[in-house]
């Protein structure tokens, strides 16, 4: 007899969900060492910012981009965002982690407080860059596409020297066993190196002076784009990094410390 229990329909769209999550965790790691592995803090919907920084960065097929979350909300181009990363993974490796602001968005499918809460952090922007004013049937005005990119983001992202996670990393805990409040929730007041001896990546915990934090662990790149300061875009093997911001300035510096210099261009 056909299985008709409402389990099995629960099941498949999350085994689907975990094939495609592994299908882009292994097809767009790059199969050789990567020659840049460029990590890129939080964008929240500053899509100029983003492809002048990119622009600048010039990343090829033999570099590994690290996107690490929370590309929606409080920006004025969400939609233009995740355009430009969606076409930008056509080219060269790309690896897109989650945020949690793409979890509050993927869980505001549910409706109610889930949906509301998610209006009150940013939601209504996103939604209005796809043409959305107040329906009803919000979702359908997400392509397709589009879903599909935010339901196969990753939790982390785990090269030979670091860890790429959103928001922070607890020093003593397996990576597989981190809990999801500290990859997506936990604020990064401290990072201490974590337990593998790899140093840690991280974004969430805004920068309101526009500079990356250096810690022993690792350091934070979310330098508060959407807030009037730059998006942040860091080679992980050299230190140096790239800014950009709504203004349409760029600049360069390195972590050399606490307090990078930088470089106008």
């Amino acid at each position: 007899s056909r299985l008709r229990t409402p389990a099995f329909g629960l099941i498949v769209p999350v085994l689907m969900q975990f094939l495609e999550s592994w299908r882009r965790r292994h097809e767009k790691t790059p199969k050789h060492k990567p020659e840049r592995t460029l990590a890129i803090g939080d964008i929240h919907g500053c899509s100029m910012p983003l492809a002048n920084l990119m622009d600048a960065v010039n990343p090829g097929p033999k570099d590994l981009v690290v996107y690490l979350g929370d590309y929606i909300d409080r920006g004025p181009d969400t939609r233009g965002v995740i355009d430009f990363i969606i076409k930008q993974a056509d080219l060269l490796p790309v690896i897109a982690l989650r945020g949690n602001h793409e979890l509050m968005m993927l869980d505001a499918r549910f409706g109610g407080f889930r949906y509301h809460n998610w209006q009150t952090v940013g939601g209504w922007e996103t939604l209005e860059s796809y043409g959305w004013q107040n329906e009803r049937e919000w979702q359908n005005f997400i392509p397709a596409e589009h879903w599909k990119f935010l339901d196969a983001t990753l939790p982390f992202f785990e090269g030979e020297q670091h860890i790429f996670v959103h928001a922070h990393l607890h020093p003593t805990t397996p990576l597989s066993k981190q809990s999801d409040y500290e990859i997506y929730w936990e604020k990064c007041r401290e990072l201490e190196l974590h337990q593998s001896g790899k140093k840690a990546v991280v974004g969430h915990t805004r920068q309101a002076d526009g500079f990356p934090r250096v810690f022993p662990g690792g350091v934070c790149i979310d330098t508060a784009a959407v807030s009037g300061q730059w998006l942040t875009c860091l080679c992980t093997e050299t230190g140096d990094y790239w800014q950009a911001n709504m203004e349409g300035r760029v600049r360069k510096g390195a972590l050399n410390g606490w307090l990078p210099e930088l470089r106008e261009e």
